[in-house]
């Protein structure tokens, strides 16, 4: 069969005219006054994007064939601050990442009156990342614990002793390694309590 012609034609400025008036209109008819604000990164592109926060709806968006400054956020929220004041609409809150790019240009955008929060789901992805990070250096702490032993059974009181306190330090690698997941589960069952003591 030949291939698909659907998006072959470029829609030049008409398609642009889609996108930023009917669209918009279209969209904001019913802003809830929330939106989240993200960057996607693509390759060497990088995609801003603005949702209405609580009717998951996307509002505008701009692509960026390199990685964003604070002035391409500030100019992409003046971009969107415009479209807000023609029709007549306010931004009450906006939630980010939690990035270093977006505390200024919030502020000189939309102002000190509007509430900025993070994102709970980057939160937790991060403080998950730093638990585990922290499991991951107790477990190589716990590696350096061992001793060197010789090839072999150990044959003198030293070297079985050794060995046994090898044995109970790799008992020790091996649970951190296998239940890594109870260190950043929200509730645990008694059992798996019992399995962290």
């Amino acid at each position: 069969m030949p291939p698909f012609r659907t998006g072959w034609r470029r829609g030049e400025k008409r398609a642009e005219g889609c996108v930023t008036h009917e669209y918009l209109d279209r969209v904001l008819a019913d802003f809830s006054g929330y939106i989240a604000a993200d960057e996607l990164y693509d390759g060497p592109y990088c995609v801003l994007s603005i949702v209405d926060n609580r009717r998951s709806q996307r509002l505008v968006y701009e692509v960026l064939d390199q990685d964003p400054t604070t002035e391409d956020i500030r100019r992409f929220f003046q971009r969107f601050q415009d479209a807000l004041q023609v029709r007549g609409l306010t931004l009450r809150g906006i939630t980010t990442d939690g990035s270093a790019l977006y505390p200024e240009p919030i502020r000189q955008v939309f102002g000190a009156g509007v509430k900025h929060q993070v994102c709970e789901f980057h939160v937790l992805q991060e403080i998950t990342k730093a638990v585990l990070k922290a499991v991951a250096r107790t477990r190589k702490q716990l590696h350096t614990q061992k001793r060197k032993t010789g090839r072999g059974r150990p044959s003198s009181k030293k070297a079985r002793a050794a060995a046994r306190k090898n044995r109970r330090l790799q008992q020790k690698i091996k649970d951190l390694f296998d239940h890594r997941h109870l260190f950043v589960k929200r509730t645990l069952t008694d059992k798996e309590k019992g399995s962290l003591e």
